[in-house]
């Protein structure tokens, strides 16, 4: 088994059966139900109109024909009257449910995706980072697709078939009995048979090569994005090979899916052929023993092919609304999902002051990990001090920032900004609070302007431009082809490092948040750059609490306290001339690598 099918294993574990779905799905018809009510109604006209158009044909074919017919008399005129008013009044009811159903549709489509991006967004950090951003992407938009063919063919489709074979074997029940419980004995076989192949054999695998498909999307964006490394390397024919390998093992998979479909059409053959044979023959005998008109059989003939039209569609119908309720499946998963960092029932708007941090005897464990990171840990941090945080990698230096920020839940103990527990809090208030520049700036592929501005939307230019002036940005800028109109290109690809790091400082600043944090901000920048952006930090952490995780002592040698960091303790504090000064422990030695 190969890594993408053990992915595929897993994923069938966590499917959604075929009534939580539709039970989905029906939440979304309930949005507009003006629009959906006429939807079902001009449906189920046109339904009606239909059944009815045979007993008009065998009308029609008994009025011009046979001895009781009357050349010269209005019977005919009037049955082809009613069997084309029939037909014309079915396309026309189907217009109008069909004029219905597409902004009835379409407006569901774009809430649904609207609501899954929302929920996807309000996941977890650690949720997003061990899912492909592709992959997403993918379910998104296949479920946002699959809406609309579950929709459109139930309605327009499936249930207009049902309702037809039905119909139409209803009627010869009641006109002639047993080749009415023929017809509906073979169509009831047949919708039943159907549905079973559809879930029980095509669905499992189908499952499958949807989960294939997904992980296809997420490796083309994921080496797309990184196409810069790949380019660095030569490595194109790597990731082509590689790829080949993903599009063929989509392709086993997808095979797989195709032609159980196939096989499956293969009772629509059978039951087409075993209502043709008998419903005929069985009206052509009652014709031949004066049970039945030249009209009946005709009625009968245009009933077969009524009912076999419908049964190919119903066959290819019921595969379809299967193959959407699988792929539908993740947008509904999503909305049943609880996001991992919920907000309490109660909580309150964090209210942005001094930006007091306290952490009170806490204990954390990383998920799928025994051993606590933090047990019994405790700090404060007075409002505006500036704390450089150093250690060794995995110390637990990041992992302090991202509970500041709550983006994982602690085991025990509390963490208390100005005095508000941090899970008693709303989330983005929480986080609105607390300006964070890391090490790698992710930027949006937007202008300048707009990534400075994200951080306060309705900011002037005249705020914007004083923000960047600040973090020694402005020169750069406007030295770019269209100044603060210039778009950065994906993540800000077209911008140097040390020119991410002052747009995100410049955003930092313009946030005005009593807490700054600095993760690693200057670690991968040549000196002339780490100056400028070291002065830049300089001014904007003046009255601010601000942490800065370094591993470059040179840009911390002014912070007010170092906390050295070790498996989850803070071993060593201080500043940095006093540790520096002892001559041995983490820092000292820390500090003469850095001069060595």
């Amino acid at each position: 088994m190969t890594e993408f099918d053990d992915d595929a294993e897993g994923r069938r574990e966590r499917i959604l059966s075929n009534l939580e779905v539709l039970a989905f799905v029906a939440r979304q018809w309930k949005r507009r139900p003006a629009l959906f009510a006429g939807l079902v109604v001009f449906t189920l006209l046109a339904t009606v109109a239909d059944v009815f158009v045979p007993v008009a044909a065998g009308a029609l074919i008994d009025a011009i024909s046979g001895e009781a017919a009357d050349r010269q008399g209005s019977a005919h005129w009037i049955t082809l009257s009613v069997f084309i008013g029939l037909a014309a009044l079915v396309s026309a009811f189907r217009q109008i449910a069909v004029r219905c159903e597409v902004p009835f549709s379409s407006a569901n489509m774009a809430d649904m995706t609207t609501e899954a991006f929302a929920k996807v967004q309000r996941f977890s950090a650690d949720w997003h980072a061990n899912t492909f951003a592709g992959s997403i992407v993918r379910r998104i938009t296949r479920g946002m697709w699959a809406y609309d063919t579950i929709t459109a063919t139930l309605w327009l489709g499936l249930i207009p078939s049902i309702s037809v074979m039905v119909g139409l074997g209803v009627y010869m029940l009641f006109t002639w009995f047993w080749v009415g419980v023929y017809a509906l004995s073979v169509t009831a076989v047949f919708m039943v048979l159907s549905v079973l192949l559809a879930n029980n054999y095509i669905r499992p695998q189908n499952l499958i090569s949807n989960a294939v498909d997904s992980e296809l999307g997420g490796a083309v964006a994921d080496a797309i994005s990184g196409v810069a490394t790949v380019k660095s390397f030569g490595a194109e024919a790597r990731e082509d090979q590689r790829f080949h390998a993903l599009a063929w093992h989509w392709r086993k998979e997808t095979k797989k899916t195709w032609l159980r479909f196939v096989n499956s059409w293969l009772l629509q053959i059978v039951a087409v052929l075993a209502l043709q044979a008998g419903l005929t023959a069985m009206l052509v005998n009652l014709w031949t023993q004066g049970g039945a008109s030249a009209g009946d059989v005709v009625f009968g003939i245009t009933a077969f092919l009524m009912m076999a039209g419908y049964m190919r569609r119903f066959g290819e119908e019921v595969q379809n609304v299967q193959r959407g309720l699988d792929e539908i499946q993740d947008i509904a998963g999503y909305a049943k999902m609880q996001a991992q960092i919920a907000d309490g029932d109660h909580a309150a708007a964090f209210r942005a002051d001094r930006g007091e941090i306290v952490f009170d005897d806490v204990r954390f464990t990383y998920a799928g990990q025994e051993r606590p990171l933090y047990d019994g840990f405790s700090l404060t941090i007075p409002a505006g001090e500036k704390v450089a945080l150093v250690g060794p990698t995995g110390s637990g230096k990041s992992t302090f920032v991202k509970l500041v920020q709550r983006l994982y839940d602690i085991d025990a103990g509390a963490i208390r900004i100005d005095g508000q527990d941090v899970r008693g809090v709303e989330q983005t208030s929480l986080r609105s609070a607390i300006a964070l520049v890391p090490q790698d700036p992710a930027l949006f592929h937007r202008t300048i302007r707009e990534n400075i501005a994200y951080a306060q939307p309705e900011a002037s230019d005249a705020e914007i431009i004083a923000a960047a002036k600040r973090a020694r940005a402005h020169d750069f800028i406007l030295n770019l082809p269209k100044g603060y109109d210039t778009l950065v290109g994906e993540r800000g690809v077209k911008l140097s490092g040390g020119e991410r790091q002052r747009v995100a400082i410049a955003r930092a600043i313009l946030a005005d948040a009593p807490i700054l944090i600095f993760d690693e901000a200057t670690s991968s920048l040549d000196n002339e750059t780490e100056r400028f952006v070291q002065e830049a930090m300089a001014e904007v952490t003046a009255g601010k609490t601000a942490i800065v995780i370094a591993h470059r002592l040179s840009t911390i040698r002014d912070a007010d306290r170092i906390l050295v960091f070790e498996n989850g303790r803070i071993v060593e504090q201080g500043t940095h001339d006093a540790l520096a000064a002892q001559g041995e422990g983490v820092y000292a030695r820390l500090a003469a690598l850095a001069e060595a």
